[in-house]
């Protein structure tokens, strides 16, 4: 076994190697096993990338849930699935502008940004830091880094930085009482300022970052590596805010949400090395809750991941991500 691997109690390459999607073996023989494959468009024509693709609309998107009651921007929803749909066929896939299909989805992906740089509709016409840092990234990985609405956002997001230096949902920042939040994400409504003397979450500092660390200019930003240490130091720890605030969320590894991995997979692209201590302490948390198959569970909180074909699928790649980040490691990077 190579290095990253030699510290696992069980080896994780077999069980990714046997299962059922042929997209994971391509990237553990690619990634894992340094295995020459074909070219990465073999991937987009798999069955899984097509059963997302023959659901995508002529504009680019793909369509939402529709809602009982009104809501803004009327499109809201068609917002949200398409961008995660184009979080799978980008993380998963590996799509970039050089697909027709995701070329669309980006352009109705930036048909959403304000004269200001940010991404609106994702709660209605308020600031969202956190949508915005994590779709840019997503746009950043396939192939749009020096698009000038791509710079345009990254250069919003550095202007919205809490006192502290890392982020948060400025909405957040304010007690608001129920009917004020509800109309203010529900309609149309100037953004609110954000009280920037509030402390910044660990939770939307670490989408926000996913941008910043995909991008190889603006990750040696000393404002974005100021927030990457405030968020490699706040690791187990409960957020500022009630969203999402429990330590338990750490090792909840459901969907596109903050967690260990989201944030060691930014945090080691932004230059930190398994020599640092915060980055050895989640290393040593992988290490320690392998389970028994070489794979990784999703849920960690003491309940048990369903047997289910859905659950096994994500379980799957979620484990080729951990083990893609200890290789990355395992290569000694300097600390910035």
């Amino acid at each position: 076994m190579e290095e990253w691997n030699l510290r696992l109690n069980h080896d994780p390459i077999a069980a990714l190697l046997t299962g059922e999607d042929p997209a994971i073996a391509y990237f553990v023989r690619r990634d894992l096993l340094d295995q020459s494959v074909p070219e990465i468009a073999s991937v987009w024509e798999m069955p899984a990338s097509q059963r997302i693709l023959r659901r995508q609309r002529s504009n680019g998107s793909w369509a939402g849930p529709k809602r009982k009651k009104a809501t803004y921007p009327e499109n809201h929803t068609d917002l949200l699935e398409t961008f995660k749909q184009v979080r799978l066929l980008v993380e998963r896939y590996e799509f970039s502008s050089k697909s027709e299909a995701l070329a669309q989805a980006a352009e109705y992906l930036y048909s959403f940004q304000s004269h200001e740089g940010d991404l609106r509709g994702f709660i209605a016409n308020q600031y969202a830091t956190y949508y915005t840092g994590y779709v840019l990234g997503l746009l950043i990985r396939a192939g749009y880094e020096s698009d000038p609405r791509t710079l345009a956002g990254l250069e919003w997001l550095l202007t919205m930085r809490q006192d502290d230096g890392g982020w948060t949902i400025p909405i957040l920042t304010h007690r608001l009482d129920r009917d004020t939040g509800y109309r203010l994400t529900s309609s149309f409504q100037e953004p609110v300022q954000p009280d920037r003397t509030q402390p910044f979450s660990h939770n939307w500092t670490d989408m926000v970052l996913r941008a910043f660390a995909a991008h190889p200019q603006y990750r040696r930003h000393e404002n974005v590596l100021t927030a990457a240490r405030l968020l490699k130091s706040s690791f187990f720890q409960p957020d500022a805010y009630t969203s999402y605030q429990s330590p338990r969320y750490w090792t909840r590894f459901a969907f596109w949400w903050p967690n260990l991995l989201t944030a060691m997979e930014s945090l080691v692209l932004l230059g930190f090395s398994a020599q640092d201590l915060d980055m050895a302490g989640g290393i040593e948390w992988f290490v320690e809750n392998q389970a028994g198959d070489g794979l990784w569970r999703i849920s960690n909180d003491g309940t048990t991941d369903r047997p289910t074909p859905v659950n096994e699928s994500r379980r799957a790649w979620f484990s080729l991500r951990i083990c893609r980040l200890l290789r990355q490691l395992a290569g000694g990077a300097s600390d910035p």
